[in-house]
Protein backbone atom coordinates (compact mmCIF):
# COMPACT_ATOMS: atom_id res chain seq x y z
CA UNK A 1 0.00 0.00 0.00
CA UNK A 2 1.32 3.41 -0.49
CA UNK A 3 2.09 6.37 1.13
CA UNK A 4 1.32 9.83 -0.20
CA UNK A 5 3.50 13.45 0.45
CA UNK A 6 0.81 16.05 -0.66
CA UNK A 7 3.08 18.65 -2.42
CA UNK A 8 1.28 21.91 -3.23
CA UNK A 9 2.79 24.29 -5.61
CA UNK A 10 4.24 26.21 -1.85
CA UNK A 11 6.50 22.85 -0.90
CA UNK A 12 7.54 22.30 -3.94
CA UNK A 13 9.08 25.70 -4.65
CA UNK A 14 10.60 24.87 -1.09
CA UNK A 15 12.03 21.26 -1.77
CA UNK A 16 15.73 21.48 -1.81
CA UNK A 17 18.88 18.73 -2.06
CA UNK A 18 20.80 18.37 0.79
CA UNK A 19 24.29 16.86 1.42
CA UNK A 20 24.87 15.31 5.07
CA UNK A 21 27.74 13.56 6.26
CA UNK A 22 25.39 12.45 9.74
CA UNK A 23 22.94 10.84 7.17
CA UNK A 24 26.20 8.83 5.96
CA UNK A 25 27.27 7.83 9.31
CA UNK A 26 23.61 6.65 10.39
CA UNK A 27 23.57 5.09 6.72
CA UNK A 28 27.04 3.24 7.11
CA UNK A 29 26.19 2.18 10.79
CA UNK A 30 22.94 0.65 9.96
CA UNK A 31 25.14 -1.66 6.89
CA UNK A 32 27.25 -2.54 9.91
CA UNK A 33 24.52 -4.01 12.04
CA UNK A 34 23.47 -5.93 8.84
CA UNK A 35 19.87 -3.84 8.40
CA UNK A 36 19.25 -4.29 4.58
CA UNK A 37 22.64 -4.86 3.74
CA UNK A 38 23.59 -3.37 -0.20
CA UNK A 39 25.55 -6.04 -1.71
CA UNK A 40 27.30 -3.13 -3.56
CA UNK A 41 29.11 -2.18 -0.64
CA UNK A 42 30.71 -5.47 0.39
CA UNK A 43 34.07 -3.97 -0.27
CA UNK A 44 33.94 -1.23 2.19
CA UNK A 45 31.78 -3.39 4.79
CA UNK A 46 34.98 -5.74 4.94
CA UNK A 47 37.10 -2.38 5.57
CA UNK A 48 34.25 -1.00 7.67
CA UNK A 49 34.15 -4.15 10.26
CA UNK A 50 37.57 -3.64 11.23
CA UNK A 51 37.60 -0.02 12.24
CA UNK A 52 35.04 0.18 14.86
CA UNK A 53 33.71 -2.17 17.45
CA UNK A 54 30.21 -2.15 18.51
CA UNK A 55 30.77 -1.32 22.01
CA UNK A 56 32.36 1.62 21.11
CA UNK A 57 29.03 3.05 20.64
CA UNK A 58 25.88 1.60 23.40
CA UNK A 59 23.61 4.11 22.48
CA UNK A 60 23.57 4.31 18.98
CA UNK A 61 23.77 0.66 19.13
CA UNK A 62 20.96 0.53 20.62
CA UNK A 63 18.86 3.25 19.01
CA UNK A 64 19.91 1.46 15.25
CA UNK A 65 19.58 -2.58 16.65
CA UNK A 66 18.48 -4.76 13.63
CA UNK A 67 15.80 -6.47 15.19
CA UNK A 68 13.71 -3.03 15.08
CA UNK A 69 11.50 -2.52 12.08
CA UNK A 70 13.04 0.98 12.54
CA UNK A 71 14.82 3.81 14.29
CA UNK A 72 15.18 6.89 15.51
CA UNK A 73 14.50 9.75 12.92
CA UNK A 74 15.81 12.77 14.63
CA UNK A 75 19.07 10.72 14.58
CA UNK A 76 19.50 11.96 10.69
CA UNK A 77 17.95 15.99 10.97
CA UNK A 78 17.16 17.79 7.75
CA UNK A 79 20.78 19.62 7.27
CA UNK A 80 20.73 23.41 7.62
CA UNK A 81 22.12 24.04 3.98
CA UNK A 82 22.83 22.07 0.51
CA UNK A 83 26.29 20.66 2.03
CA UNK A 84 26.29 20.50 6.06
CA UNK A 85 29.36 20.04 7.64
CA UNK A 86 29.54 17.08 10.31
CA UNK A 87 29.52 19.73 12.77
CA UNK A 88 26.36 21.62 11.80
CA UNK A 89 24.46 18.64 11.46
CA UNK A 90 25.69 17.19 15.24
CA UNK A 91 24.24 21.00 16.24
CA UNK A 92 21.09 19.99 14.74
CA UNK A 93 20.63 17.05 16.38
CA UNK A 94 21.74 18.28 19.69
CA UNK A 95 18.38 20.67 19.00
CA UNK A 96 16.15 18.33 19.05
CA UNK A 97 13.64 19.40 21.33
CA UNK A 98 12.71 16.92 24.87
CA UNK A 99 8.97 16.37 23.10
CA UNK A 100 10.12 14.95 20.01
CA UNK A 101 13.01 13.05 21.34
CA UNK A 102 10.60 11.31 23.64
CA UNK A 103 7.87 10.95 20.83
CA UNK A 104 10.64 9.62 18.45
CA UNK A 105 11.39 7.09 21.17
CA UNK A 106 7.72 6.06 21.82
CA UNK A 107 7.46 5.18 17.96
CA UNK A 108 10.21 3.21 17.59
CA UNK A 109 10.36 0.96 21.21
CA UNK A 110 6.68 1.57 22.43
CA UNK A 111 7.03 1.17 26.22
CA UNK A 112 9.89 -0.99 26.65
CA UNK A 113 13.22 1.27 26.21
CA UNK A 114 16.22 -0.36 25.73
CA UNK A 115 18.29 -0.48 29.27
CA UNK A 116 20.88 1.49 27.31
CA UNK A 117 18.49 4.38 25.65
CA UNK A 118 16.54 4.48 29.30
CA UNK A 119 18.84 7.80 30.23
CA UNK A 120 17.73 9.63 26.72
CA UNK A 121 14.35 9.61 27.45
CA UNK A 122 14.90 10.63 31.17
CA UNK A 123 17.34 13.47 30.22
CA UNK A 124 17.34 13.75 26.21
CA UNK A 125 19.74 16.27 26.49
CA UNK A 126 22.38 14.93 27.95
CA UNK A 127 21.87 11.83 26.43
CA UNK A 128 21.80 13.73 23.33
CA UNK A 129 25.38 15.11 23.42
CA UNK A 130 26.16 11.36 24.21
CA UNK A 131 25.03 10.11 20.76
CA UNK A 132 26.55 13.49 19.28
CA UNK A 133 29.69 12.04 20.41
CA UNK A 134 29.47 8.50 19.61
CA UNK A 135 28.16 9.33 15.95
CA UNK A 136 31.02 11.92 15.34
CA UNK A 137 33.64 8.54 16.34
CA UNK A 138 31.89 6.41 14.00
CA UNK A 139 32.21 8.98 11.36
CA UNK A 140 35.92 9.64 11.78
CA UNK A 141 36.67 6.06 11.92
CA UNK A 142 34.41 4.90 9.06
CA UNK A 143 33.15 7.49 7.09
CA UNK A 144 35.43 10.41 6.87
CA UNK A 145 38.47 8.22 5.31
CA UNK A 146 36.23 7.91 2.40
CA UNK A 147 34.45 11.34 2.69
CA UNK A 148 35.96 12.89 -0.34
CA UNK A 149 34.98 9.76 -2.71
CA UNK A 150 31.53 10.01 -1.36
CA UNK A 151 30.97 13.78 -1.33
CA UNK A 152 31.98 13.27 -5.15
CA UNK A 153 29.62 11.03 -5.71
CA UNK A 154 26.49 12.67 -4.14
CA UNK A 155 27.21 16.12 -5.62
CA UNK A 156 27.33 14.66 -9.02
CA UNK A 157 23.91 12.68 -8.05
CA UNK A 158 22.88 16.42 -6.72
CA UNK A 159 23.75 18.24 -10.07
CA UNK A 160 22.12 15.38 -12.64
CA UNK A 161 18.65 15.74 -10.16
CA UNK A 162 18.90 19.91 -10.17
CA UNK A 163 19.31 19.12 -14.55
CA UNK A 164 15.95 17.17 -14.61
CA UNK A 165 13.85 19.46 -12.29
CA UNK A 166 14.78 22.09 -14.82
CA UNK A 167 14.74 20.42 -18.02
CA UNK A 168 11.12 18.85 -17.08
CA UNK A 169 9.75 19.78 -13.70
CA UNK A 170 8.88 17.44 -10.54
CA UNK A 171 7.33 14.82 -13.03
CA UNK A 172 10.82 14.73 -14.41
CA UNK A 173 12.87 15.14 -11.25
CA UNK A 174 10.83 12.37 -9.89
CA UNK A 175 11.03 9.80 -13.01
CA UNK A 176 13.84 7.69 -11.73
CA UNK A 177 14.99 9.24 -8.27
CA UNK A 178 13.55 5.69 -7.37
CA UNK A 179 11.45 3.00 -8.61
CA UNK A 180 8.84 2.86 -5.66
CA UNK A 181 8.44 6.51 -6.34
CA UNK A 182 5.94 7.79 -8.37
CA UNK A 183 4.81 11.51 -9.15
CA UNK A 184 1.13 12.38 -9.43
CA UNK A 185 0.06 16.06 -9.72
CA UNK A 186 -0.10 17.01 -6.31
CA UNK A 187 1.24 14.38 -4.81
CA UNK A 188 4.74 11.71 -4.39
CA UNK A 189 4.05 8.48 -3.99
CA UNK A 190 5.98 5.86 -2.43
CA UNK A 191 5.04 2.20 -2.91
CA UNK A 192 4.80 -0.29 -0.23
CA UNK A 193 3.77 -0.51 3.54
CA UNK A 194 0.58 0.71 4.91
CA UNK A 195 -1.58 2.93 3.07
CA UNK A 196 -1.20 6.62 4.97
CA UNK A 197 -0.57 10.00 4.29
CA UNK A 198 2.28 11.87 5.32
CA UNK A 199 2.09 15.01 7.09
CA UNK A 200 4.76 17.10 5.85
CA UNK A 201 7.18 19.36 8.82
CA UNK A 202 7.90 22.79 7.88
CA UNK A 203 8.79 24.14 4.15
CA UNK A 204 9.42 21.43 1.25
CA UNK A 205 10.85 18.14 1.40
CA UNK A 206 14.55 17.88 2.00
CA UNK A 207 15.99 15.87 -1.24
CA UNK A 208 19.51 13.25 0.15
CA UNK A 209 21.72 11.14 -1.70
CA UNK A 210 22.94 8.42 -0.02
CA UNK A 211 25.64 6.41 -0.56
CA UNK A 212 26.22 4.47 1.99
CA UNK A 213 22.83 3.23 2.67
CA UNK A 214 20.48 0.18 1.37
CA UNK A 215 19.06 -0.05 -2.20
CA UNK A 216 15.92 1.33 -0.44
CA UNK A 217 13.66 4.82 -0.24
CA UNK A 218 12.73 6.27 3.02
CA UNK A 219 10.25 9.32 3.35
CA UNK A 220 11.08 10.57 7.16
CA UNK A 221 7.82 12.78 7.94
CA UNK A 222 9.16 12.56 11.75
CA UNK A 223 12.19 14.29 11.85
CA UNK A 224 12.95 17.19 14.32
CA UNK A 225 13.01 19.33 11.14
CA UNK A 226 11.60 19.44 7.58
CA UNK A 227 10.14 16.04 6.05
CA UNK A 228 13.41 14.45 4.25
CA UNK A 229 13.46 11.70 1.38
CA UNK A 230 16.61 9.98 1.36
CA UNK A 231 17.40 7.19 -1.96
CA UNK A 232 20.23 5.67 -3.19
CA UNK A 233 22.51 8.30 -5.15
CA UNK A 234 23.38 6.70 -8.95
CA UNK A 235 26.91 5.72 -9.62
CA UNK A 236 27.22 3.70 -5.97
CA UNK A 237 28.09 0.93 -8.33
CA UNK A 238 31.31 2.10 -9.20
CA UNK A 239 32.16 4.53 -5.76
CA UNK A 240 34.45 1.32 -4.74
CA UNK A 241 36.09 0.17 -7.78
CA UNK A 242 36.60 3.56 -9.67
CA UNK A 243 40.35 3.81 -9.14
CA UNK A 244 40.78 -0.06 -9.40
CA UNK A 245 38.92 -1.89 -11.74
CA UNK A 246 40.91 -1.79 -14.88
CA UNK A 247 39.51 -0.88 -18.63
CA UNK A 248 39.38 -3.78 -21.03
CA UNK A 249 42.31 -4.26 -23.52
CA UNK A 250 40.46 -2.85 -26.14
CA UNK A 251 39.80 0.45 -24.60
CA UNK A 252 44.03 1.04 -24.15
CA UNK A 253 44.28 -0.29 -27.84
CA UNK A 254 42.01 2.78 -29.06
CA UNK A 255 42.66 5.29 -26.64
CA UNK A 256 46.50 4.54 -25.01
CA UNK A 257 47.25 2.99 -21.62
CA UNK A 258 47.22 6.44 -19.65
CA UNK A 259 43.73 7.67 -20.96
CA UNK A 260 42.27 4.48 -20.37
CA UNK A 261 43.23 4.16 -17.11
CA UNK A 262 41.87 7.77 -16.50
CA UNK A 263 38.47 6.96 -18.28
CA UNK A 264 38.43 3.51 -15.79
CA UNK A 265 38.81 5.46 -13.07
CA UNK A 266 35.93 8.47 -13.88
CA UNK A 267 33.46 5.69 -13.27
CA UNK A 268 33.16 7.43 -10.19
CA UNK A 269 33.32 11.15 -10.02
CA UNK A 270 36.41 12.90 -8.93
CA UNK A 271 38.32 16.25 -8.96
CA UNK A 272 41.98 16.49 -11.75
CA UNK A 273 43.98 16.35 -8.09
CA UNK A 274 42.19 13.26 -6.60
CA UNK A 275 42.63 11.55 -9.84
CA UNK A 276 46.40 12.22 -9.78
CA UNK A 277 47.19 11.14 -6.20
CA UNK A 278 44.99 7.57 -6.94
CA UNK A 279 46.75 7.46 -10.74
CA UNK A 280 50.37 8.67 -9.07
CA UNK A 281 50.70 11.14 -12.12
CA UNK A 282 51.04 15.05 -12.00
CA UNK A 283 47.63 17.13 -12.25
CA UNK A 284 48.92 18.50 -15.39
CA UNK A 285 49.42 14.92 -17.20
CA UNK A 286 45.51 14.61 -15.97
CA UNK A 287 44.30 17.69 -17.36
CA UNK A 288 45.58 17.31 -20.59
CA UNK A 289 44.69 13.79 -20.77
CA UNK A 290 41.14 15.19 -19.74
CA UNK A 291 41.10 17.56 -21.92
CA UNK A 292 41.04 15.09 -24.99
CA UNK A 293 38.60 12.70 -23.61
CA UNK A 294 36.24 15.89 -23.02
CA UNK A 295 36.67 17.19 -26.85
CA UNK A 296 35.84 13.42 -27.84
CA UNK A 297 32.81 12.96 -25.81
CA UNK A 298 34.22 10.70 -23.13
CA UNK A 299 34.20 12.56 -20.04
CA UNK A 300 32.28 15.81 -19.04
CA UNK A 301 32.70 17.80 -16.08
CA UNK A 302 30.51 19.94 -13.46
CA UNK A 303 31.54 22.60 -11.19
CA UNK A 304 30.74 21.65 -7.36
CA UNK A 305 31.40 24.69 -5.24
CA UNK A 306 34.56 25.21 -5.80
CA UNK A 307 35.72 21.97 -7.10
CA UNK A 308 35.43 21.25 -10.95
CA UNK A 309 34.17 17.25 -10.81
CA UNK A 310 35.14 14.88 -14.07
CA UNK A 311 33.01 11.50 -14.67
CA UNK A 312 32.59 9.49 -17.76
CA UNK A 313 29.48 10.17 -20.08
CA UNK A 314 27.07 7.34 -21.03
CA UNK A 315 29.54 7.20 -24.42
CA UNK A 316 31.96 6.59 -22.08
CA UNK A 317 30.67 4.40 -19.68
CA UNK A 318 29.49 1.97 -23.00
CA UNK A 319 33.18 2.07 -23.89
CA UNK A 320 34.48 0.81 -20.87
CA UNK A 321 31.24 -1.81 -20.85
CA UNK A 322 33.07 -3.30 -24.16
CA UNK A 323 31.88 -4.38 -27.24
CA UNK A 324 28.14 -6.03 -26.94
CA UNK A 325 27.79 -9.82 -27.46
CA UNK A 326 25.03 -11.00 -30.13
Amino acid sequence: MPLTVALGVGELAQTRFAVSPLSETVAALLQLNGRNPNVLHLRWLRWAAGQLSQGELPLTSALLAAERPSWPNFLVPAPVGPAASLDDDLAALRRTSARQVRASLRRVFGDELPAAARPLAEKPAAGLKTVAGELRVAYERVVEPQWQRIRALLDADVGYRARRLAAGGAARLFADLHPDLRWEPGRLVRAGGPARRARLGPGGLVLMPVALGSPDVFVRAHTATQTTIRYPARGIGALWTASTRPSGDWVARLLGPARAELLAALRSPATTSDLAAALDVTPSAVSQHLRVLRETGLVARERTGRSVLYFATDLGAALLAGPAVT
